[in-house]
């Protein structure tokens, strides 16, 4: 397979680099160190199987374009995503194929699931949404606990994301808490509380390194090669299983 990193510099960039090793024939990344292109102009096209990008949503626009000129599939492995840029996503993989996920592990996308599934089983029950990440992360919440909320509205079609919630006011009946806590350097916690008046049911998912991101990089775009155009998830991946 034939792949282009996106965000190659960065602390996921080397490693995803490293997992593809000589499966990697063009690098880009916006600081422009390691004598590493800083933009895809500035890199000319080059024949791929999938542009996996682990940079900055801003870079969205300019992978989606890259792809689409080149024919390569997308994975886009970034987060914090503007409602424009949601748009040019779905807008593009009705041209090529896109993988798009708020979280790329394996064990998330089993928590996504499981959550669902939970959901439905107690329909009445309040359920919020913790996630707690390194005090370096920009955006809050965190991708994956807005996929753990559509999740749950899969089931719950009613359902409201109420982010970090404050003021005066009960909790409505159909409202969503999703809360972020940003701490020292911790990887990646997400929990989701299901409370009933009789009991309770807590499902978590813990990083334990970034290692995992990147085989869950690596497995999407394995995936993603040779697909049809068409927007791609985990739930793409676990289906496949």
């Amino acid at each position: 397979m034939k792949v282009i990193l996106c965000g190659a510099n960065g602390a996921m960039g080397k490693l995803i680099d490293n997992i593809f090793g000589s499966e990697i024939v063009g690098r880009v990344s916006i600081d422009g160190e390691n004598n590493v292109p800083k933009t895809f102009a500035e890199l000319g096209e080059i024949s791929s199987d999938v542009i996996v990008d682990f940079s900055h949503h801003s870079a969205t626009p300019d992978v989606l374009a890259y792809a689409k000129a080149t024919g390569a599939a997308a994975v886009i492995g970034t987060t914090g995503h503007t409602a424009e840029e949601k748009a040019l996503i779905f807008e593009a993989a009705k041209e090529i194929p896109v993988f798009y996920a708020g979280n790329v592990s394996l064990g998330i996308a089993v928590l996504c699931r499981l959550v669902k599934q939970a959901a439905a089983f107690f329909p009445d029950a309040d359920i919020e949404i913790v996630e707690t990440h390194h005090t370096r992360k920009v955006d809050a919440p965190s991708g994956t606990a807005h996929m753990l909320f559509n999740a749950i509205k899969e089931v719950r079609p009613n359902a409201v994301e109420n982010c970090g919630r404050s003021g005066e006011g009960k909790r409505t009946k159909d409202e969503i808490g999703v809360h972020a806590l940003r701490l020292g350097s911790v990887v990646g916690i997400h929990e989701v509380h299901i409370h009933t008046p009789n009991q309770s049911l807590t499902l978590k998912h813990e990083s334990g390194s970034r290692a995992m991101l990147a085989d869950g990089a690596v497995a999407a775009a394995r995936f993603m090669e040779g697909k049809a155009k068409g927007l791609y998830d985990m739930e793409s991946i676990l289906n496949a299983m």
